[in-house]
Formats: C-alpha cells, sequence, structure tokens
C-alpha cells in the first residue's frame, strides 16, 4: 500500500492504521502493532479493496508455521516396497517378504542431512500401498511379516534414535490412501461400517500404551484404524514436529471419507509443535519439480474457515495470493509453502546406473529459489536396498551444505553502519519502516565483493507487507541499481552479478502496510564458471548455455548455471580459434554451418573450460524420401531435427534391410558425416554399414563403408571422414550391422559435412 491508497481507506480502518503510524513514530521498535495480527482473519462483505490489503497485512503465521519456516531446509525419504520393486506406486498387494532389507543405517542418513545443513526429516512410515516400516499393533501388512530382522524391524525406532543423536527433528509421512485395506478382503477402507463412538487407542492385549492418553471420536473402521495407527507414531517414537499428508488416490473404494478434524484434535494434543502438510498448517508448492514461483505470498485466500474444513484442495496456479486473488476470498489464512522435490529421478530408489542424480549446482539453486522466495525446501532422499543413501546422494548433499556455508554462514555487513535492529543476530528484534523514510542505507568498514543478499520481514509479528524492493550499490561515485525484485516475506535471497562496495542501499518500492524488517545480510556465492552446451535448432540457429544436468523427471525449466553465476559472460569462436575474452560475445542464437563453435564462460576473470561443436550442413530444407521402415513415435524424420533426444527406430523383425534415404536440397560436395547413437535406449546402434550417393534419387553409387566400435558402452557421436570427397544431392545409409546383435537400427541425429 503505497501513500496514495492510504487516502482511500474506510474511515474506522484509516483511524486504526494513523493510529499505529504515530505509535510507530513514537514508541521503541518492539512495541506490538495497533492492529490486531491473527493467524486467520475474516473478511467482511462491506471489506474494499483496501481493507482488504491491511488485513491481508496482518496475516501472521502460527508458532508451528514459523518454527517450520526457521528449519528451512528439510528431508523427504520415501521408503518401502517400492524400494525393492522398483515401482514409484505400488499395488497393495505386495507380499511383505519383497521388503528384503538385510541392513539399515539411519545413522548415516542423518549424518548426510546434518552435512547438507537440514534440520528435519520426514519419513514415509506407511505410503500408498499401507505397508507400515514400524512394529503397528493394528496390521501386519509391514515390517512385522518381512524378513527385515526376522520381522522384528523397526524402522521409525532406528530413525528415532538417529535423529537424536545428530539433533534433526523427525516427521511423519501417513497416507490416508491404503490399497492394502482397499484391495484385502478383510481390508477397513471404504467397507461401509457404521461410524460409532470409539475410543482411541484401541486397546490390544499384550502391546500397553506408555501414553495413558484417550479419546473418543464417532469414526469408521478405517479412520478408527488411521487414527489408531497416528496415535502410535505420535506417542512412541519421539517428538513429531511434522505430519504429512498428501491428496494422492491410486484407487478408491465404498465412498471413504477422511475425518480429517478429528486427526488434527489428535496431533494437536499429543504433537503440539507440528505444523500439518496438506492441511492448514502447510501447503504443496504445485509441483514436484523444483520449481518456485517469483512471487511467493503466504497469505492465502479461502471461501470457507480453513480452521474448520476437512478437506484442502492443492493450490497450483502461477497466482497464488495477489491481491486479485485475495478479493475473492472470504477468509485470509497464513499457509506456507512447501517446495517439494527429489535428488533422484523418483520418489523411490530404482538403481544407480539408468535413475538420474541432481548435481549439486540444480540442489542448491532451488535452495536459494526456495529458501530465498519465502518458501520451504523439502528435498527427498531415497535410501537404497542397503539401506543407506547412496554415495552419489551424499556426495550432493555435502557438496551442497558446504556452498550454503561458505556462502551464508558469513554475513559481510557485520561491523557495518546502519539500523542495529536489521544487522544484530536477536530474532526478537525488528524495525518498524518510517512511511516518509523507506531507504535504508549500509556502510561496511571497508570494500568487500558481494553477490547476494537477504532480506527478512518480521512475518512472525507483523505478516508480509513489501511487494516491491530494489538493492543499490555504491560505485565508482554513484549509486548502481544491483537488482529489482517483488515481495519479500520470510526470506528473500537476491541474487546478482559480482560488485565490490562498502556501501548499500535498500529501497522499498511498494507495500501492503507499513513495512516491518527483522534482519537483513550480505553474502558472497563463489561463483563457479560452468560448463557450456553448444546446441543448434531445427532452423539453423546456434545456442550456448550453461549444460542442463542430465535429468529429465519433473524439469523445472530452470538452468542452474545461469542463476548461480549472474554476470557470467560467454565467449566464442568459429574459425578454430581457441576462445578468450576478447572473442565474440554471445548475446543471442546465431546461423552457423559447416565448421565448429568452440565458447567458454567467464565470471569474475575466471576462465571456465572450453565447449566445442562440430557442426554440419544446415538441416532445414532436408527431406526424408524414405525408410526401411519406422515406429510411430520415432519416425524418420527425428534424425535430422537437431535433438538428441529423439531418434529414428526401425521396426524390429520386420526388415532384412535397415536403411534411410535422405534428400539434402542441393548438390553439395560431402567429406565426412557424424553419426550419433541414442542415448535413451542401450540397442539399435549401428556399428557398421554403407553411405550411398545418388543425383535423382534413383541410381545409387556405394562411396564406402564405415565401422563404429564400442558404441554400446560409449553411445556418444561418431565421425567418419570419406577417404575421397564427392558431390551428391541424396544420400542413403544402408545398415550391415548393429552393435549387440540387435534386430532394429536407431539413429538419434545423422550430419553430412562439406
Amino acid at each position: 500500500m503505497t501513500k496514495s491508497t492510504f487516502k482511500k481507506v474506510p474511515s474506522i480502518l484509516k483511524l486504526l492504521t494513523l493510529l499505529f503510524l504515530i505509535g510507530s513514530c513514537k514508541e521503541e521498535s518492539k512495541k506490538a502493532l495497533f492492529y490486531t495480527t491473527q493467524n486467520t482473519i475474516k473478511l467482511d462483505e462491506d471489506d474494499s479493496r483496501d481493507s482488504i490489503i491491511l488485513k491481508a497485512a496482518h496475516v501472521v503465521p502460527s508458532k508451528n508455521q514459523m518454527n517450520a519456516f526457521k528449519d528451512e531446509f528439510i528431508a523427504f525419504v520415501h521408503f518401502g516396497p517400492n524400494t525393492f520393486t522398483k515401482l514409484e506406486w505400488g499395488n497393495g498387494m505386495e507380499d511383505p517378504s519383497v521388503f528384503n532389507l538385510k541392513n539399515l543405517d539411519t545413522d548415516q542418513w542423518c549424518r548426510a542431512m546434518k552435512d547438507a545443513g537440514m534440520k528435519k526429516v520426514i519419513i514415509t512410515a506407511k505410503h500408498h500401498d499401507g505397508f507400515v516400516l514400524w512394529q503397528s499393533r493394528y496390521t501386519k501388512h509391514g515390517v512385522m511379516s518381512s524378513p527385515f530382522q526376522n520381522g522384528e524391524g523397526d524402522i521409525l525406532k532406528e530413525l528415532s534414535k538417529s535423529c537424536e543423536k545428530y539433533g534433526i527433528k523427525l516427521g511423519v509421512y501417513l497416507s490416508p490412501a491404503d490399497l492394502y485395506q482397499i484391495e484385502n478382503k478383510d481390508g477397513l477402507y471404504g467397507n461401509l461400517s457404521e461410524y460409532t463412538v470409539r475410543t482411541i487407542p484401541r486397546a490390544v492385549e499384550g502391546r500397553p500404551f506408555e501414553n495413558k492418553t484417550t479419546f473418543e471420536f464417532k469414526v469408521d473402521d478405517y479412520n478408527e484404524y488411521f487414527l489408531n495407527q497416528l496415535f502410535e507414531l505420535l506417542t512412541e517414537y519421539g517428538p513429531i514436529d511434522e505430519v504429512w499428508f498428501d491428496g494422492a488416490h491410486p484407487k478408491r473404494k465404498g465412498g471413504q471419507q477422511y475425518k480429517y478434524r478429528d486427526w488434527k484434535k489428535l496431533i494437536t494434543a499429543l504433537a503440539p509443535n507440528a505444523v500439518v502438510f496438506g492441511k492448514e498448517g502447510t501447503r504443496w508448492c504445485g509441483n514436484e519439480a523444483g520449481a518456485t514461483r517469483e512471487t511467493e505470498w503466504n497469505i492465502i485466500p479461502y471461501a470457507e474457515d480453513p480452521r474448520t474444513m476437512n478437506l484442502f484442495a492443492d493450490i497450483t496456479g502461477e497466482d497464488v495470493a495477489s491481491v486479485d486473488k485475495l478479493m475473492e476470498g472470504k477468509y485470509l489464512h497464513y499457509q506456507p509453502a512447501e517446495t517439494n522435490t527429489s535428488i533422484r529421478e523418483g520418489w523411490f530408489y530404482r538403481n544407480e546406473d539408468e535413475q538420474k542424480v541432481r548435481n549439486t549446482d540444480d540442489v542448491f539453486d532451488i535452495y536459494e529459489r526456495s529458501v530465498g522466495g519465502n518458501s520451504i525446501f523439502l528435498l527427498n532422499i531415497p535410501p537404497n536396498r542397503e539401506g543407506k543413501f547412496s554415495d552419489k546422494d551424499v556426495t550432493v548433499l555435502k557438496e551442497t551444505g558446504i556452498r550454503i556455508n561458505e556462502t551464508y554462514g558469513i554475513d559481510l555487513l557485520e561491523n557495518a553502519k546502519g539500523p542495529a535492529e536489521l544487522l544484530d543476530t536477536d530474532e526478537e528484534s525488528f524495525l518498524v519502516l518510517d512511511n516518509d523514510e523507506l531507504t535504508l542505507e549500509f556502510i561496511l568498514p571497508k570494500e568487500v565483493k558481494i553477490n547476494r543478499f537477504t532480506i527478512q520481514e518480521d512475518v512472525k509479528r507483523h505478516g508480509e507487507r513489501i511487494s516491491r524492493h530494489a538493492l543499490d550499490a555504491w560505485v565508482d561515485g554513484a549509486w548502481q541499481e544491483l537488482v529489482l525484485s517483488t515481495n519479500v516475506g520470510y526470506k528473500r535471497i537476491l541474487r546478482f552479478p559480482e560488485v565490490t562496495t562498502n556501501k548499500l542501499r535498500l529501497r522499498i518500492l511498494d507495500f501492503r502496510a507499513i513495512p516491518v524488517l527483522q534482519n537483513v545480510a550480505a553474502h558472497y556465492y563463489k561463483t563457479r564458471p560452468p560448463v557450456l552446451e553448444i546446441e543448434r535448432n531445427e532452423n539453423g540457429m546456434v545456442s550456448i548455455a550453461p549444460v542442463m544436468a542430465d535429468f529429465k523427471w519433473n524439469p523445472n525449466g530452470e538452468n542452474p548455471g545461469e542463476n548461480l553465476n549472474k554476470g557470467m559472460q560467454i565467449f566464442y569462436t568459429t574459425n578454430g580459434d581457441e576462445p578468450n575474452g576478447s572473442s565474440t560475445v554471445f548475446n543471442k542464437p546465431f546461423s552457423f554451418a559447416n565448421g565448429t563453435v568452440k565458447a567458454l564462460a567467464i565470471v569474475n576473470q575466471k576462465l571456465g573450460s572450453v565447449a566445442e561443436l562440430s557442426l554440419g550442413l544446415q538441416k532445414n530444407n532436408w527431406k526424408a524420401v524414405k525408410a526401411s521402415s519406422n515406429y510411430e513415435d520415432h519416425h524418420v524424420n527425428l534424425l535430422f531435427d537437431e535433438n538428441k533426444d529423439s531418434y529414428w527406430l526401425s521396426k524390429e523383425g520386420v526388415d532384412e534391410d535397415h536403411y534411410v534415404t535422405l534428400d539434402l536440397g542441393d548438390e553439395t560436395e560431402i567429406s565426412a558425416f557424424k553419426y550419433t547413437p541414442t542415448s535413451t535406449i542401450s540397442t539399435g546402434m549401428i556399428e557398421k554399414g554403407i553411405i550411398y550417393s545418388s543425383m535423382d534419387g534413383i541410381h545409387w553409387q556405394a562411396e564406402e563403408t564405415f565401422e563404429f566400435g564400442n558404441l554400446i558402452n560409449n553411445p556418444t557421436g561418431r565421425l567418419f571422414k570419406f577417404k575421397k570427397s564427392f558431390s551428391t544431392r541424396y544420400v542413403k545409409l544402408q545398415v550391415i550391422e548393429i552393435a549387440g546383435g540387435n534386430s532394429s537400427a536407431a539413429i538419434a541425429e545423422l550430419d553430412f559435412f562439406k
């Protein structure tokens, strides 16, 4: 809300705001605001746009939500029968013996999480398959019926001990969906049982509870079962700091309903510090890819009171809580987002050779975008069949933790001059800004290099208010704007090209109510010039960018190399020379054919490694004349679409001969060709063949036989230079031999060179 907006506020709210302004100017900075802050605020029918904005500025997190925010970076652990069956979702009828766990090292899990800087772990105590990882009294479908420790093992107990040992908080995922209870003939899910008053926990002979608390709920069989298991988890495994529910429903039965309000009563009583995900506590960010919104407000509009709701729909839109969205609600509720994704391709462990792992750049970039974008970062690390985190995963976690500590463990504003409330480490101090003084300056003892700046609003007491801000640095005797951004909330991490300065200026440009800041800090991220990738599209335009991780699961569309290295410049050559800082700067895609492009990145005068790519003839005029055969999804045009991930594939067992014929569009002299096999499948690699030429596409001349070795172990592009160049318009590649004795040929990309 700007000063001009203030004049339009209805009289009563205008008076309240005026009282606040007067009070904030005269009283100590720790004085509470006059307008009452609440976790949920009801909107009235006569609320104007401005009064809704003012109310939104006074919606604050609960104690548990605030603690969840301060955890910042937390772990998910998906573990169960799927780990051994290599499935993402089980069917509920898996024999418990498939959970053939020989060893378990939860200490190793917690060490790796601690190294990464994670503060909490949430484990799939029960996934959708209904298999339980603890010694439940209420089912035999779980570890008690598995070979693990002769049926006496308890994953939750081991993890709880390790969490206590390493100072990691513990959370539980208890899937409301339960395929075992659906598919089992005696299953409780959707069995149409009567709702009657039942005592929770139900007594089981020989298995008394140390916690003697009991509850009474009017529930059916499945809700009783769920409450009994929830009671076990919340009373027998130490403090529980998060209970995680999702909305997945692989299958339904009998119109089964979940009585979440009863679950909530149990959680509130037995785990008073637990935040509940998927309900009114914290919310899903809307994707599983690690994608983040540019602006993530946590004041969420609801059509009904979220404090009494039973069902919560996923919030997946790009615009979650703009003022226009707030206008559509009847209640405003504080609800932080969790940005959840997996370190591996998939939620459960499958294997080491095919299942890709995110690299450190990717994880650190998601950390800065999520934690630094007013949300919580929840990263899944699935244990392998040895009961440990795999070495690749552990390495990435450790490297990520090192980067977080190196970057954010040092505050470059230490000993700087500026508002003391923002430069101390006291979480109870805050600064109420003056409506006429919305610019803050920080003077450092000496010049330093910085490229990160963090800002935190005092959301615990005063909510989220800033909607636009900018950061400037004093450079060469003048202010230089480094970055312009939107909201702040719990934390905003600003990333910008490295600058050397001894003076910074934070400007608040727009806000919903008088901003109240809690902390600011300056940091330096040690940039690492990224490895580059050179690509040409089907129109012949060449692009150069940091290599994207070979991670195809739920892509988030971000390029970590670009995000982390603000101020990076790319230089390239096309004449064979090695690139340097005097070479051509890459600013936009350019047209190029029949030669070699070399490129490198330079960040802060540091030179990265040289990337190079030999490019053949332009392909935009090429046509596929004929192919021996192809599958519908792998037609012949895909072998010249400039996309290594698509490929032509001939039909297995249909052709005696496998071949493709191309029209290059014009008569051209050819001196070499390049065959790029597909890396998507391990079959179809052409080991031996013949290249034919033709001027009319009818009469053919065999030019030369080619042969490539070790394709299966090294499926990279292979260049073949002809003994003698030749002129042609049409070319034909005839397959003689396919690696591994396979009977289907594949080509990801075919290139010809003058």
